[in-house]
Order: structure tokens, then C-alpha cells, then sequence
């Protein structure tokens, strides 16, 4: 259980994450296709909102960051898999607290992740947007249905973080925009596996999503064109690999060749998905010297334009798992997730 809501606010300074309790960062808009955050202090909320429903029900897509050249700065939204919490006002619970009842799931999260919400990626996510709303009158319940194995390299705790964070605002009436969902879910995301926007910017937002900057933070959103088709193989083997240590891995620094290398690659991959160009985009994929060759996740993607090649080309992949490895692993093909988090089914007062 954790309290939301305290007497006395501090206030936010130039790091992101130093405690906060009401206070907002503000918005300052550049782009329709983008936003910025500028951590400045602003007012608090002069009225505490009254919830809209009894309860809600949330799901947060699967995420791919590190996307080839894009390390921290580019990741996409994943259809059809992801994370579910429900989330109840409980008369049980003390007024401006929380509380996680129940872990199920894949795998073994259930037996994994802690039921204390300020260990936990949907607890940390869900008393952040506590805070934003100055909510104290009313204790909450909540529910993580992990359809994410952990350490898959989907962004799993970053699908925890983006479901509650969304299910708390939707209980209150949506008062809060994306980008302080963002917010919320990034303090998540830096207690349990680090201070990168890649996975839980497009779990939020959904489609693909360039991380300009971290301070401020400034996100823009890429559209890949809607008449053309998007498929991601995704082939997760047997091997739970958790972000903090793969990122342990990588190297400290890197010669100026690699870097023009993979900034041109950058670009190319960004100017892929506008136009939406799969060859272009797997060719820049494909081509980045500083990150991949390390490991960053231990879930192989290709992309396709046709589910049922799809289908074979991981077909081929888990093959090659156990071939080179002697791993077992599970392929699916998957389409873009195009809308990011959102409410699925909610309980009137």
C-alpha cells in the first residue's frame, strides 16, 4: 500500500525525478505532431477531480525499442499483445493510497513481481498520476493481468507502467494529456530498469516514437503511412533477460567511424518509416554497429508486409534459435499498434 498524496509539496528541479508531490510539468506545444515537456514548476490542481466510474479496466500494448541505430531514442507499439489492469475505488482502502490485490499472468510474474506498488512498474506509474491529480479522498485497487513475459526485450514493464497510468486518469475523467502519462510512466521505468522513454513513449502513444530529447523531454511522434502494411515477426526464445544487465553489456564509448555509421542509419530508418518503405527499414534495422552486436534484449524481430510470410520467416527463426543455441522459442506475427494504451471496459457510478 502507498500514500499519494502529502502536505507539504517539493518542488520540481532541473532532474526529472526528484520527489514530487502535486506539482506538473509544463506543456509546451511545437509541433501537432509532437510534444515537449518542460520541467518548470507550475500550480497544482486547485480541485481534486471525483471519479467517473466504480472501475476500469486498461491495456497497454507490447513495445520494440533499440530499434536497430534508434538505442533510447526509437521504439514502436506492438498489436494484439500487452498488459491488462483493472483498477477499483475500494471503501477498504485509506483515502489517497493504493493498493495491488492481485498479479496473474505469463510465466512466472506472478511469483516475481512484488505487490508493493512502490516496487512495482504499475504501482510506481499509477501513485504518480495520483499525485498529478492531487487524488486524497478516495483509495484505489489494482489488478496486473501480465500478458508479458518478463525480460522478453517487449517492453514489459514499461506495458505495467502505461496501463495503470492510463487506467488512474481514465478513472478520474482523462484529465491528464499523453504527455504527463509519459511522465509518469518514465519515473517507472527509471526505478526498475532505466531512465529511457523508448518503451513506454510508444506503449502510450502508440506507433513509432523518436525520443529528441530527455531534458526536457521532448517526443515525436512518426507516422507510418496508414495504406501500407505492417507486420513484426517476433520470435521471444527461452532466455529471460532483464534490461539493467543487457545494457551492462555495452560499450562505455565508440569510435567516430560507428558513430557517423549509425547516425546515418538513424536517419534512414526515420525517413523509412515516414514514407513507408519496409526495404529501407530493414536495411537500417539491420545496420547498426554499436549496440546490437552486444545484446539488447534477447526477442529477434523481423519485419514483413504479408502475415503469412510472416509466418515462415519465423518458422525459420525458431529453427535457428535451437540450431545455434539449443534454444526453445515461440514466434508470432504481430501488426503495428497504432493507438497506444487505452480503456477497454469500465463500471459506472
Amino acid at each position: 500500500m502507498a500514500i499519494c498524496h502529502h502536505h507539504h509539496p517539493t518542488f520540481l528541479t532541473h532532474h526529472p525525478f526528484q520527489p514530487t508531490a502535486t506539482t506538473l510539468p509544463h506543456l509546451h506545444i511545437r509541433l501537432p505532431s509532437s510534444f515537449r515537456c518542460n520541467l518548470s514548476v507550475t500550480s497544482p490542481p486547485k480541485l481534486e477531480p471525483e471519479p467517473v466510474y466504480t472501475s476500469v479496466k486498461s491495456f497497454a500494448p507490447a513495445t520494440v525499442a533499440n530499434l536497430g541505430p534508434g538505442f533510447d531514442f526509437l521504439g514502436c507499439a506492438v498489436d494484439g499483445i500487452g498488459d491488462f489492469v483493472t483498477l477499483k475505488v475500494d471503501p477498504q482502502i485509506p483515502p489517497g493510497e493504493i493498493s495491488i490485490s492481485d498479479i496473474t499472468g505469463t510465466g512466472n510474474s506472478a511469483k516475481k513481481l512484488s505487490k508493493n506498488p512502490n516496487w512495482n512498474c504499475a504501482g510506481i506509474a499509477a501513485i504518480s498520476v495520483m499525485k498529478m491529480l492531487n487524488i486524497r479522498s478516495v483509495g484505489l485497487s489494482l489488478e496486473l493481468e501480465k500478458g508479458l513475459p518478463l525480460g522478453s526485450g517487449l517492453g514489459s514493464s514499461a506495458a505495467s507502467a502505461a496501463a495503470a497510468a492510463v487506467a488512474v486518469n481514465e478513472l478520474f475523467g482523462g484529465k491528464l494529456p499523453e504527455s504527463e502519462l509519459v511522465l509518469a510512466g518514465l519515473e517507472s521505468e527509471a526505478k526498475v530498469s532505466g531512465y529511457h522513454a523508448d518503451n513506454i513513449a510508444p506503449a502510450i502513444m502508440g506507433g513509432f516514437v523518436l525520443v529528441r530529447s530527455y531534458d526536457p523531454l521532448e517526443l515525436i511522434s512518426l507516422r507510418f503511412p496508414s495504406d501500407k502494411n505492417l507486420c513484426f515477426v517476433l520470435v521471444n526464445p527461452e532466455f529471460e533477460a532483464p534490461t539493467k544487465k543487457m545494457r551492462a553489456a555495452l560499450p562505455t564509448e565508440i569510435s567516430m567511424s560507428q558513430h557517423i555509421w549509425n547516425s546515418s542509419q538513424a536517419g534512414a530508418l526515420v525517413a523509412a518509416v515516414l514514407q513507408g518503405d519496409l526495404v529501407g527499414l530493414g536495411k537500417a534495422l539491420s545496420n547498426d554497429k554499436i549496440v546490437e552486436p552486444n545484446g539488447a534484449g534477447p526477442t529477434a524481430v523481423a519485419i514483413v508486409d504479408d502475415e503469412e510470410k510472416g509466418r515462415v520467416i519465423g518458422e525459420k527463426m525458431v529453427e535457428a534459435f535451437m540450431a545455434g543455441g539449443n534454444l526453445k522459442a515461440q514466434a508470432m506475427v504481430k501488426k503495428l499498434d497504432r493507438v497506444g494504451a487505452r480503456l477497454v471496459s469500465s463500471s459506472s457510478r
